[in-house]
């Protein structure tokens, strides 16, 4: 069970990348497609009247002071026709976005949920969080071009991702945590990470992440990473990998 003390989503319709003069702060934080392997930007909230780049991370929806009973909770993302329709079938906790073509719903609590409508593409977890405690979900879209990669940083709670488009790595102490088109990727609170997309196409991703409400989405980490995501394909790492889909 959730309690939602209060929901905001973001419904804007086009984003813009925002410089820092320091290296900010992202979910899973795409440096985005810049020549000489530039700075990152943040993974900003979408906002109205302005032209959104092609290639960046873009933080679209949000449920604030999240509370879960159980220290585990699971990801469930659904599709919709329309955006009135997901909002109907959406629960206090729920987010709806438009990204990709399509209308997606994004619930969590235990793995066995009951849907209400929509068609279930994937349930992504289990995803550790310490129940009672306050959260924020945000869910954020990316689109990264090939040797693109984030900046390394970890979050307070966990990350997880549905791969869209193209392939991705995700680099931690542990190892490697890979995911391909149709596919789903976790990651363990207050691991350091870096994600790299891998393969020749530019890869699209809906991005969830679960923080504490009392901290910042995302904070730098000082861990190197070596590089392994550049190194044959590995699954093995402090997060999990699934197939979309029940």
């Amino acid at each position: 069970m959730i309690q939602s003390k209060a929901i905001s989503t973001f419904g804007f319709g086009m984003g813009f990348l925002l410089l820092l003069g320091k290296p900010p702060l992202v979910a899973a934080e795409s440096a985005g497609h810049m020549p000489n392997a530039a700075a990152p930007h943040t993974c900003v909230v979408v906002a109205p009247g302005e032209t959104r780049p092609e290639f960046g991370c873009f933080r679209i929806g949000m449920a604030k002071n999240l509370e879960f009973s159980s220290p585990t909770v699971f990801w469930h993302l659904q599709t919709f026709p329309t955006r009135a329709a997901a909002n109907e079938a959406k629960r206090s906790s729920g987010i709806v976005v438009e990204e990709d073509g399509r209308v997606w719903l994004s619930e969590f609590g235990p793995r066995d949920l009951a849907p209400k409508g929509g068609r279930s593409v994937a349930v992504i977890g289990p995803l550790s969080v310490v129940a009672g405690k306050s959260y924020d979900a945000e869910i954020a879209y990316s689109v990264m071009a090939p040797t693109d990669r984030s900046r390394v940083h970890t979050h307070s709670g966990p990350e997880a991702w549905y791969v869209l488009a193209g392939a991705q790595c995700l680099e931690t102490p542990a190892g490697t945590i890979r995911g391909h088109a149709g596919e789903t990727m976790s990651a363990a609170p207050n691991v350091s990470m870096q994600l790299n997309v891998t393969g020749a196409d530019v890869a699209r991703a809906l991005t969830l992440v679960i923080h504490d409400s009392t901290q910042k989405f995302g904070t730098a980490s000082d861990w190197k990473p070596p590089g392994a995501c550049q190194r044959p394909d590995q699954r093995t790492g402090s997060g999990s990998l699934s197939h979309g889909g029940k």
